[in-house]
């Protein structure tokens, strides 16, 4: 069953047509498997071959086009009448001589659609070089652009009924957050800590399941916390060290991220002393974050903060956030940094994430927020500290 009313997808629809018309596109291809999510609902662990939902102005219903064993799959997910979703035949999978884009691009021609601008999202993961390709081999009397945030944009201001299930993900990130704190110890293995992470992350809440997230954990330990991105190994945990919590519940695929830093003994003074800028800097821009500011007028309240405090940070500190699919939370629009004069509105959502990574150590806090009109309203209920554990 989708997770929304008919009426909320023929919305967001609605909304991506009439964008479609003010940048001159008669038909859009979308790809990413997030888009095609929120426009129709389809939903499984298909993204690994090509795939896309077709929307058109000439036709009231998009196509949804799926490799033809997960045809099922979309009548299961999806909102769309039968026949609006297709498969295409499994000879174009993985082939080197053919390529399932080209089918699609055949079917398009065989409705009339093959004419006029097409919009193609070529700068998404699961889009490649060759799907473009096959789709401008395909149709020779198309013209193409790239679209590739146009929905995207669409999905920034979110429904009272998105904002509901990232609060549950929330429910299910405190869960996490809370079983990795319990789990942490020394000499406890790094892999043991992930499996207590990943089985709190799935089983949820009494009152609702969890979904896979679109990020593994992470959980960079020691000399590792210099670094944002590493996982975990079967290596145990160390005493005197620190350990970074980065994490999300995940709702019918709407996510929450939370990260936090533990530290298994006595932290140094230059730890505790930049946690103090951290916090103070993270408050000033959730401060910051309301409806009408822009994403570097946010980023700015936290570079005064970090400034007074001597703490340098190069990236963003913030980005859009809420519906996707491995590898990514993010919606890839906006993001709290320089430059980035986005005018935030109401019911946005951002994840919020300070991270400091030195030589050989590092902290990050974050929290994720919808903005609100006097500031970010946090949808995480969660002690925001560098933990400590002695």
């Amino acid at each position: 069953m989708p997770a929304f009313a008919e009426s909320e997808y023929r919305d967001r629809i609605r909304r991506t047509r009439e964008r479609m018309a003010t940048v001159g596109l008669d038909t859009l291809v979308v790809a990413d498997p997030a888009n095609m999510n929120y426009l129709t609902g389809y939903d499984g662990w298909s993204f690994y071959t090509p795939q896309c939902v077709v929307v058109s102005l000439a036709e009231d219903d998009p196509l949804c086009i799926v490799r033809g064993m997960d045809r099922n799959g979309g009548l299961r997910t999806a909102f769309l009448p039968p026949d609006r979703v297709l498969g295409y035949p499994d000879a174009y999978v993985q082939a080197s001589d053919r390529h399932p884009f080209a089918w699609v691009a055949a079917e398009l021609d065989r409705r009339g659609l093959g004419r006029g601008r097409i919009g193609t999202e070529q700068d998404v993961y699961y889009f490649s070089p060759r799907a473009q390709a096959a789709l401008e081999t395909g149709l020779p009397n198309a013209h193409f652009a790239d679209a590739s945030l146009l929905v995207n944009w669409i999905r920034a201001v979110k429904s009272e009924t998105e904002l509901a299930l990232m609060s549950q993900a929330a429910r299910i990130a405190e869960r996490a957050m809370t079983a990795a704190y319990d789990a942490i110890e020394p000499g406890v293995r790094q892999c043991d800590v992930a499996a207590t992470i990943y089985s709190a992350q799935i089983a949820g809440t009494a009152e609702f399941g969890g979904d896979y997230p679109a990020f593994v954990p992470l959980l960079p330990t020691g000399i590792g916390t210099s670094t944002p991105h590493l996982t975990w190994t079967d290596e145990p945990f160390v005493a005197e060290t620190a350990t970074i919590l980065e994490l999300s519940g995940c709702r019918h695929r709407y996510h929450c991220p939370m990260a936090r830093t533990l530290y298994l003994g006595t932290p140094p003074a230059a730890v505790r002393a930049t946690e103090e800028v951290v916090l103070a800097g993270l408050q000033a821009a959730l401060d910051a974050a309301r409806s009408g500011a822009t994403c570097e007028e946010v980023e700015a309240a936290w570079r005064r903060v970090a400034a007074r405090g001597g703490v340098t940070k190069e990236s963003r500190i913030g980005y859009a956030v809420g519906l996707n699919y491995p590898p990514d939370w993010g919606e890839h629009t906006m993001s709290l940094r320089p430059g980035d004069r986005t005018v935030l509105e109401p019911n946005m959502t951002l994840h919020a994430i300070l991270g400091i990574w030195g030589d050989a150590w590092g902290i990050e806090i974050s929290e994720c927020f919808k903005v609100g009109p006097t500031g970010a309203e946090t949808f995480c209920d969660f002690p925001r500290e560098l933990f400590i554990k002695r």
